[in-house]
């Protein structure tokens, strides 16, 4: 138990330091962005934010959330939506019982998970708004995604259209643009991991097998059996290159309802990756083929970068298709604007 109280309050202080010198650097540029540590760093209303400057370094408890239904449970603990008595906000609470952390060893995870996650502000991330604990559990403040796991989606639909899975996937590219630009690996990226936001956005979430790597290269196994890149099964020192290859994984089994390397046995699994076996259907346009085909490649340095992803055919013919009914939809609306002015002048005359 001290283990785990020891390394939050290394996180504490950590976070307070880099509070107190992100505080100077505001002051410095008279550009306040808020603070993760604190919930509202998340309201829209400016005024609303500044009057509240006094929770920076608001210390959590129980008693600040209505607690709600419950959203998941998981093997260390339980996810609920909750809201913060003061301000209303809606977020999701993951409650944590330090006893199973202890004896499954997973409390550099928690760190790693707290320390990474608090950090990153996209649309396509999960936000870390804050933590607190006490005697028996850890509460994990989280962003609230109101559509549940992409996972159960695909589930319920078998497989996604080309051109829902592209625009999927074109927000997994930003969000992993993010993740790499601040030398963080994600490492587990699957359907399970990624949830989806009120307008049916792309949160990836579960940062527990990340890692900030900015200049070593890992060597660590981890992530899910069905995802894991060559490089990691043969115990070879790696880089980002492993999420591109997930990427390449996710778009497939996205598109086709299961994993390329997918069997009942592991052993066959391993053996199946290792060697590049795996079939793609002929259903599947010869654009995605590619896509895949370019990110699910065994030497990680000729994957595909995000950069090539982000351009890619695939990506761009669909979001082309997404903005014409958009841009139809904004012709019929401006017309019919002229023709109520028309119609307004010549009433006049």
């Amino acid at each position: 138990m001290a283990n785990i109280l020891t390394d939050i309050n290394n996180i504490e202080q950590q976070q307070q330091q880099q509070n107190q010198n992100q505080n100077l650097r505001n002051e410095k540029n008279s550009n306040d962005d808020g603070d993760t540590k604190s919930i509202k760093s998340v309201d829209q209303d400016e005024q609303h934010q500044q009057s509240n400057n006094n929770d920076k370094m608001k210390q959590w408890t129980l008693n600040d959330f209505e607690i709600g239904r419950l959203l998941g449970k998981g093997k260390f603990g339980n996810v609920y939506s909750a809201r913060e008595k003061r301000s209303k906000y809606i977020v999701a609470l993951k409650i944590l019982f330090k006893s199973q952390l202890l004896h499954n060893n997973v409390t550099h995870q928690l760190r790693r998970e707290i320390e990474i996650q608090s950090h990153l502000k996209h649309p396509n991330i999960l936000r870390l708004f804050g933590y607190f604990h006490d005697d028996y559990r850890i509460y994990l403040i989280l962003e609230y995604a109101p559509k549940g796991e992409l996972y159960t989606l695909l589930t319920k639909m078998g497989k996604f259209p080309e051109i829902q899975a592209s625009m999927y996937i074109s927000q997994v590219i930003e969000a992993l643009h993010c993740l790499h630009q601040r030398n963080v690996i994600h490492r587990d990226l699957k359907p399970e991991n990624i949830l989806l936001g009120s307008n049916g956005q792309v949160k990836i979430a579960d940062f527990g097998w990340s890692v900030h790597a900015p200049s070593s290269r890992r060597e660590t196994m981890c992530g899910t059996l069905d995802y894991l890149p060559p490089e990691m099964i043969l115990q070879r020192p790696y880089n980002h290159y492993v999420d591109l290859w997930c990427l390449g994984v996710l778009a497939y089994e996205f598109i086709v309802g299961r994993p390329p390397f997918e069997t009942k046995n592991s052993f066959e699994t391993y053996r199946r990756i290792i060697t590049l076996s795996y079939d793609i259907p002929n259903h599947l346009s010869d654009e995605a083929k590619n896509f895949i085909q370019r990110l699910i490649v065994k030497e990680p340095v000729r994957r595909m970068s995000l950069a090539e992803a982000r351009h890619h055919r695939w990506i761009k013919m669909f979001q082309q298709q997404q903005q014409q009914p958009q841009q139809q939809q904004q012709r019929q609306c401006n017309n019919k604007i002229i023709q109520n002015r028309t119609t307004s002048i010549n009433n006049q005359q």
